[in-house]
């Protein structure tokens, strides 16, 4: 190392946790209308933008029965496919935040384990992955019908078993507070961001160690406290 150039920070955490959506993935407006339209096409009252982006990173059906409490369970199947339907629809609208593709390859070159811990399918994160473009970046991935919904801890849970890595040593970062009551529950400490389906004012009881206003900040969060 040149005596001109500052020491690298000492790395605190070695394996780091992306949800998805919303925290990644610019795709907040787009979840919430097609939760709105799900629900009113099978006879439901339209939740509200706030209760529909509320359920964001949630398991579907469980996000779909909280946004949609007058809806029958018997209708459910009919909901979730419904769901399905205007998501594909639009699904190419929704894009990466920018400056995602820089801070994750910043991350991969400091040794980072990157992983992802979504409330989406399997099929849902590896169709997003490919049109991402981002096949390799990540060395692991947990989702909501593999394992189970937040914020229940088993995604988490699995990923330290595989990698072998401590709690103390993950670090969980997401955009609500079903991720940060997540990481809380698999004793992990975790990074809000503020950008995507949830008032950051909801994080405070839940201790993130940092609240991110934009990628950039997390971005620059990150290479200096991860």
């Amino acid at each position: 190392m040149s005596p001109h150039q500052p020491p690298r920070p000492i790395r605190q955490f070695d394996l780091i946790a992306f949800d998805w959506d919303g925290t990644l993935f610019d795709s907040t407006a787009i979840i919430t209308r097609c939760i709105q339209m799900a629900v009113v096409d099978v006879g439901g009252r339209m939740p509200s933008e706030k209760d529909a982006a509320y359920v964001i990173g949630l398991g579907l059906m469980q996000a779909l029965a909280h946004a949609a409490p007058d809806v029958p369970v018997e209708k459910y199947p009919e909901l979730g496919a419904r769901y399905k339907h205007h998501y594909v629809a639009h699904q190419n609208d929704i894009s990466l935040f920018e400056g995602v593709l820089a801070m994750l390859a910043d991350l991969k070159a400091s040794n980072h384990v990157l992983t992802v811990a979504t409330g989406k399918s399997r099929r849902g994160l590896d169709e997003a992955l490919r049109a991402a473009e981002l096949q390799g970046l990540f060395d692991g991935s947990r989702t909501a019908d593999e394992t189970a919904g937040k914020p229940h801890p088993l995604m988490l849970q699995e990923l330290m078993q595989e990698f072998g890595v401590a709690p103390e040593r993950v670090l969980m970062v997401g955009d609500t507070t079903h991720d940060l009551q997540m990481a809380l529950n698999a004793g992990c400490p975790s990074v809000g961001v503020s950008y995507g389906a949830h008032e950051p004012e909801t994080f405070a009881t839940l201790s993130p160690r940092f609240v991110a206003h934009s990628v950039a900040d997390l971005h620059t969060w990150l290479v200096k406290h991860a």
